[in-house]
């Protein structure tokens, strides 16, 4: 009989745990018993998704020194960070990472490193394509067997490819469409890509093997625009035009719906081409009951509903969209910052004296005019006030804005109350410096109803920088007055 005890299981490293793909692998992970180590270059970030029993620690591919602690007594590691976000330089910046961390992971002794990458068709030109596949090139040329996972069009909440389908659809009634809206895809259910993404770590021989992921349909993006449609009620005309180049589309797209134009251009970027794949091997080796995409759609709004998304508020948390999934997913954003010799603690105090008698501080007149603008659109703006005109607590009510997120000198979230084509918040960030200096940031976060929403956030686009950037100063002007002020009452006569 044995006598001694099971060795404790060594953990599974979520490199890139931040992300979309990471956010919601980490609790799929919790749940099928996995111990679980997160690792992103914010460690707050990770803190603020409130995960049980999982491991947070901080790291970036791009500092390698930061990268052997991450991966201490790590046996699996999920790698799953690209830099589409970083701009025209993403590719590099790819590779470059791969290679520390594949480097790493040699030195830490892993077993098995597990990467998300991408579907490639053989004639491939785009640096998105071609990025994702010589990543997984880089993290192969090193010593640790390399399982790649490759995806298309992933249907999820968050997912880039999904939120720019349902943002055209909400917000567009007639789109003229560019010629790549063809080409098609094999998409694959979020909930599927995880399932493979969790058991191929289980089987031996995925050990070096490079598997295509999919689901049982393979569409064009026009053809999954129209399901979209049909399953929340909207029928968009669409007009193909070959005049919109893939520039002009990635343009377009930043336009008319909130991923972000880097991570626009990216995507449309790939686009020229059906991209097919051969999921045979995987459905094999790890089976389960595949999702078409119009079942994938359905899953993942009533993943929504059910408030399983994995996502910080501006980020998509369905209850800070006001519970309308029309309302787009990522936000419009806009604001300012300033440096201020300031304490986190004097700025505190005043950011959280905000509304009421007090005011905004700055411009208060044009907050004065959006008020009765609500009122004669119905609303209650002009109902000012605030349980006390100093202290805070979560759920208090500040004139119209609801106090969603409170952490004492960080960060204040405040709701949006007012009555307009979508969703949004006002954030105070507080960060403290060397030196003693403090830093300010105050951003509007926007998710669009349609097309109003967005013409709403583009007719107030204006106002919003000139008024913020004012409020930075006279905000920070305060505190560091009102320290001055403290400080000479405490010199004794």
């Amino acid at each position: 009989m044995n006598t001694h005890p099971d060795p404790q299981p060594r953990p599974v490293l979520v490199f890139g745990a931040s992300g979309y793909i990471g956010s919601n692998l980490v609790p799929a992970l919790v749940r099928a018993g996995r111990p679980v180590r997160a690792c992103a270059r914010s460690r707050a970030v990770l803190e603020s998704r409130s995960w049980q029993e999982v491991e947070l620690v901080e790291a970036d591919a791009l500092r390698p020194e930061t990268l052997d602690a991450a991966l201490r007594g790590v046996g699996v590691a999920y790698y799953l960070v690209h830099s589409m976000a970083a701009g025209r330089d993403f590719g590099r910046i790819d590779i470059v990472a791969a290679g520390h961390f594949a480097d790493a992971a040699a030195r830490a002794g892993v077993e098995r490193i597990i990467y998300l990458g991408g579907l490639v068709p053989p004639d491939a030109a785009s640096e998105h394509l071609l990025s994702r596949r010589a990543t997984g090139d880089r993290l192969r040329a090193g010593t640790v067997p390399v399982t790649e996972i490759r995806a298309g069009v992933i249907v999820g909440p968050g997912s880039a490819a999904y939120e720019v389908i349902r943002d055209l659809v909400n917000a567009l009634p007639f789109m003229l469409a560019p010629k790549w809206i063809q080409s098609r895809s094999a998409p694959i259910a979020l909930s599927n890509l995880l399932y493979y993404l969790i058991h191929v770590a289980d089987l031996a021989q995925t050990a070096g093997a490079i598997l295509d992921a999919a689901g049982p349909d393979f569409l064009s993006y026009e053809a999954m625009m129209r399901q979209f449609g049909e399953i929340v009620g909207r029928h968009p005309r669409i007009l193909r035009v070959p005049l919109l180049t893939p520039r002009l589309s990635s343009y377009w797209l930043g336009l008319v719906t909130t991923v972000p134009t880097s991570i626009a251009r990216a995507l449309v970027a790939g686009l020229g081409h059906d991209i097919p794949a051969d999921d045979a091997a995987l459905r094999q080796l790890v089976p389960q009951p595949l999702l078409g995409y119009r079942d994938s759609v359905v899953a993942a709004l009533v993943a929504e509903r059910q408030h399983a998304v994995a996502a910080r508020w501006s980020e998509g948390l369905f209850m800070y969209r006001n519970y309308r999934q029309d309302h787009a997913f990522y936000a419009k954003r806009a604001g300012a910052s300033a440096i201020t010799t300031a304490s986190p603690q004097a700025l505190w105090h005043v950011v959280t004296a905000i509304g009421g008698n007090t005011g905004y501080y700055y411009a208060d007149v044009l907050w004065e005019i959006r008020a009765v603008m609500d009122w004669l659109a119905g609303g209650s703006a002009l109902a000012k006030g605030r349980r006390d005109p100093t202290e805070l607590r979560l759920g208090d009510r500040i004139d119209s804005w609801t106090v969603m997120a409170l952490e004492p000198e960080r960060l204040l979230t405040l709701q949006f109350g007012m009555r307009a084509p979508g969703s949004g918040a006002l954030e105070f960030v507080i960060t403290p410096h060397e030196h003693g200096r403090t830093t300010l940031t105050i951003t509007a976060y926007w998710h669009p109803q349609g097309i109003w929403g967005l013409s709403y956030w583009y007719a107030f686009v204006p106002a919003h920088m000139f008024i913020f950037k004012g409020m930075t100063a006279a905000i920070t002007r305060r505190a560091e007055l009102l320290e001055r002020t403290a400080a000479a009452r405490a010199v004794p006569d």
